[in-house]
């Protein structure tokens, strides 16, 4: 376990906007099933920007992106092992639990408020998922347009 504290980055819905620290939507992600209480943002803007490519489609509404406030959380750090960012979506969907599951579960046991962990896609990039809303507030600055995913694609 290790402490963290600084900014992250979260890209919403422009309709979200207001709400920059409720969890999740989706019933199920990456590190959370069964009703768990979620937030997924990155160390970087551009990291964001990776993190949400795969969700992004042409139709979408307007995205915004908004930096959030970590202070004082005590988080597993499994960055440098790729066997946690695994595509876990088809694992899903064939019934499968996600095999990413069992890292967030036990890092709940014992009592890690999130989990920092590496891009699938970019592993120099990292991201984060809190499981509370304890440690994380709004930055206080206002969202900024998100120009979409072309910008990070590098």
């Amino acid at each position: 376990m290790i402490p963290f504290s600084g900014t992250v980055w979260r890209i919403l819905f422009a309709d979200q906007a207001g709400a920059p620290t409720a969890p999740a939507r989706a019933p199920e992600g990456r590190f959370h099933h069964s009703g768990q209480w979620a937030l997924y943002a990155s160390l970087t803007p551009e990291g964001a920007g990776v993190a949400i490519r795969r969700y992004v489609g042409p139709q979408d509404p307007p995205r915004v992106i908004v930096p959030l406030l970590v202070t004082d959380a005590r988080l597993a750090d499994l960055r440098g092992r790729p066997e946690v960012s695994v595509v876990w979506q088809d694992i899903r969907a064939s019934g499968a639990p996600a095999p990413s599951w069992a890292y967030s579960d036990a890092a709940r046991v014992e009592g890690a408020q999130g989990l920092l962990y590496s891009s699938r896609s970019r592993p120099e990039l990292s991201h984060i998922v809190l499981f509370g809303h304890g440690p994380v507030r709004a930055e206080g600055a206002p969202p900024l347009p998100w120009p979409g995913p072309e910008l990070t694609t590098s």
